[in-house]
């Protein structure tokens, strides 16, 4: 039924609005003032402007607008917390520019140019931030061999070592595949090597081999080489056997290598060769050696080198009287011609506490907490102090040092070695595991990843420049110190637009179709570099495999 038009209606219709189409204006302006305008929006806005069409999405993943983002996401805080940076005669250096200089360490994207794909450099350092990851297999074992198997990573190349399966490489990018693979076995042997350690050479060769030296039970090691282009491995030395024990620990930066047996003799090796060359290498020559009565398990080995000297560092657990475990750290300084410039320890026990070796500290003996419960920590007793506990695992990587102990914490330590002397600060207490830690790995930075025993819990850690400053004290009572990996569990920005504008997921039936079984047990190996972490697992049927989680 029509309605009845009441009288003071006016009698009369209301005029019909007429549409006109709306003008699009932004569409006729050129590129370049496009692009300054999308400079100025948000980052979620200018992922949603590369939906809006085909020039908007062009312009919106223009090189300059995410090379301007990145640097003022990750970049400037970093440079906001170098001590003097904030003063008035140094603001002009928090400013965005292209000066290699402002770029902190992320100055290799720099030089790297065009070939640099910053949108793709933003989203990485994104997920790392928020722990957001796709996950994914690798069985590397369908029985545990023993000795257990060893794992390293370098760049995008994952090593593993055991007495079944030989010597393998993995790329952790290009679909998880087999690169090579070699068998241990010395010539004329019939049985296969024991592999007790592995290292991978950190020196910055530029030759485009990677080199790995895998010490083994009967106190020998090998050197070999990846070809890539050939998709081998090739032997590069072969040292004999010793009657000193298993290799249980080694560090190689060519030239020099690093060895520490089971019985705690530490040697330093030198090879002499034409950096030229990567087809074999001659015996090297023993430096220096010695025998260590103090170093107790975990150990950690490390090389630094410089225009003058190279530094030797053995970092290890140290028992105390009446005050259970603390660590030590003992480094030599030598000349490139092999004299020794001297040696020298310091450990983080109390001034007021003796080492069953009799040492004493020459580090603070306050600590300081970082636990994240308002008011202080929920164990008062435990607050002031690192814990007591022996250490599950460590890491050392100049200045940092990670120790990893059985109640769920990890404590952290800076190291301050220079020309004339050698100390390591106060303990720092850290939290956020809920359930045992078996493993954690420090790298260059501050930036740390630990797992727990059971492998359900992942955490990312920023620990640079240590709990000294303010923004770390501040950033650790906010729960922002570390960051947990929970690929399977979704939340609000799980889902993230890629280049060819496709919905990358980060939920629940993602994870589930990646097979990831978490049935199992962490054997307390993690790894990580720029775009994956990698985690040794060992599924309760016997077989082992390596967790990838990809943050690309």
């Amino acid at each position: 039924m029509k309605r009845v038009r009441e009288e003071n209606d006016g009698g009369e219709r209301p005029a019909k609005v007429r549409r006109v189409p709306a003008k699009d204006r932004l569409s006729k302006l050129s590129d370049e003032l496009l692009v300054r305008i999308l400079s100025f929006v948000p980052v979620p806005t200018l992922l949603l402007c590369q939906q809006v069409s085909r020039k908007f999405s062009r312009l919106a993943i223009d090189s300059e607008l995410w090379k301007a983002a990145y640097y003022k996401r990750f970049v400037l805080p970093r440079a906001t917390r170098i001590p003097g940076i904030k003063d008035t005669s140094a603001s002009d250096h928090l400013r965005y520019s292209s000066q290699l200089s402002k770029w902190l360490d992320d100055g290799h994207l720099l030089r790297k140019g065009i070939c640099t794909n910053w949108k793709q450099q933003y989203r990485l350092r994104h997920n790392w931030s928020q722990g957001q990851c796709a996950v994914s297999e690798i069985v590397v074992a369908e029985r545990p061999p023993d000795p257990p198997l060893l794992v390293m990573m370098s760049s995008s190349t994952i090593f593993t070592a055991d007495s079944l399966s030989g010597l393998r490489a993995f790329d952790s990018k290009n679909e998880r595949e087999l690169i090579a693979s070699t068998p241990l076995l010395r010539p004329e042997a019939t049985n296969p090597q024991l592999p007790t350690s592995m290292a991978i050479d950190t020196s910055e060769r530029d030759t485009g081999h990677e080199r790995v030296v895998i010490g083994f039970e009967d106190g020998s090691f090998t050197i070999y080489t990846l070809r890539r282009e050939d998709q081998s491995f090739r032997t590069l030395f072969e040292h004999a056997p010793s009657t000193n024990g298993a290799l249980s620990a080694v560090a190689f930066s060519s030239p020099y290598l690093l060895t520490m047996t089971e019985y705690h003799l530490l040697s330093m090796y030198v090879f002499l060769e034409d950096t030229q060359l990567d087809d074999t290498l001659g015996p090297p020559n023993l430096l220096y050696s010695l025998q260590s009565h103090t170093v107790w398990p975990p150990v950690s080995l490390s090389i630094r080198t410089t225009t003058t000297s190279m530094t030797a560092s053995i970092a290890y657990a140290l028992p105390t009287y009446l005050s259970g475990w603390t660590v030590g750290i003992q480094e030599m300084r030598l000349t490139h011609d092999g004299e020794l410039l001297e040696s020298r320890l310091a450990t983080a026990a109390d001034q007021h506490s003796l080492t069953l070796s009799g040492q004493r500290s020459m580090s603070s003996p306050t600590t300081r907490s970082s636990s994240p419960f308002p008011g202080g920590s929920r164990e008062p007793a435990l607050a002031d102090n690192p814990s007591n506990a022996k250490p599950t695992s460590m890491s050392y990587s100049h200045p940092y040092l990670l120790v990893a102990h059985p109640d769920n914490t990890l404590s952290l330590y800076l190291v301050k070695s220079t020309a004339s002397s050698l100390s390591i600060s106060a303990g720092t207490r850290l939290w956020g595991h809920t359930s045992s830690i078996s493993g954690a790995h420090v790298g260059v930075r501050g930036k740390a990843v630990s797992v727990s025993r059971l492998g359900d819990e992942l955490r990312v850690w920023d620990l640079e420049g240590g709990m000294a400053s303010s923004t770390n004290r501040r950033r650790s009572k906010n729960g922002e110190l570390s960051v947990r990996i929970q690929p399977s569990k979704p939340n609000n920005n799980s889902n993230e637009v890629q280049d060819d504008g496709r919905v990358r997921r980060f939920d629940l039936r993602f994870a589930l179709d990646q097979g990831f079984d978490d049935s199992t047990v962490s054997r307390g190996w993690v790894g990580f570099d720029e775009q994956n972490v990698i985690v040794l697992r060992e599924k309760r049927e016997g077989s082992q495999a390596l967790v990838v989680y990809d943050f690309a």
